[in-house]
């Protein structure tokens, strides 16, 4: 199963920014030795481009790295945070939360984890669904099926999750129009 991080990220920008309209300059915080992190950052380009807005990405390899980088997104004026999805961070999504909730700056998270946690919105695949499939995959491979035979496939259900604690922590009234395309909703 894929997951095309140069899909995900513009639709999560164009999200984030329908949430908070007003914000100019959105922080990208992603982890260097993540393979599609540097295509994933170059992927929003063109949509930051169109949106106008100014992107700054912060790279944290460890969540010991994580407050340093949240103190230079809030020094450099950043207005909301889209985070890329990578164990490190999916680990410390907690204080990520914590991060953006004390910095008082929107984020826009991949997976529902990180929303529960306490992140404003995410916008990534249901992982129900994901592994639900994934197992298709591996009946075929105990049944004698060669994994390099079987086509790669990319992830078809997506889900929108919102953290309406978050909104409300943050001052933020999340726009009916993106509510109503909501998969979860977190009171």
């Amino acid at each position: 199963m894929a997951v095309l991080q140069t899909e995900l990220g513009p639709k999560g920008l164009e999200l984030l920014h329908s949430v908070v309209p007003a914000a100019a300059r959105i922080s990208v915080l992603w982890h260097p030795g993540t393979p599609s992190a540097v295509p994933g950052l170059k992927a929003l380009e063109e949509p930051a481009r169109l949106l106008r807005l100014q992107l700054q990405p912060i790279g944290a390899q460890t969540a010991g790295e994580l407050e340093g980088a949240f103190s230079t997104m809030a020094r450099g004026g950043t207005h909301a945070v889209l985070v890329f999805s990578t164990p490190p961070f999916i680990t410390a999504r907690q204080r990520v939360a914590e991060l953006a909730i004390a910095h008082r700056l929107p984020t826009m998270c991949q997976g529902r984890l990180f929303v529960e946690a306490g992140g404003l919105m995410s916008y990534y695949p249901n992982h129900e669904d994901t592994w639900r499939r994934a197992t298709v995959y591996v009946d075929k491979i105990l049944r004698g099926a060669r994994p390099a035979d079987l086509p790669v496939e990319q992830v078809t259900k997506l889900e929108l999750v919102i953290n309406l604690k978050t909104a409300n922590a943050l001052g933020l009234t999340i726009p009916a129009t993106v509510l109503a395309r909501a998969d979860h909703v977190i009171q």
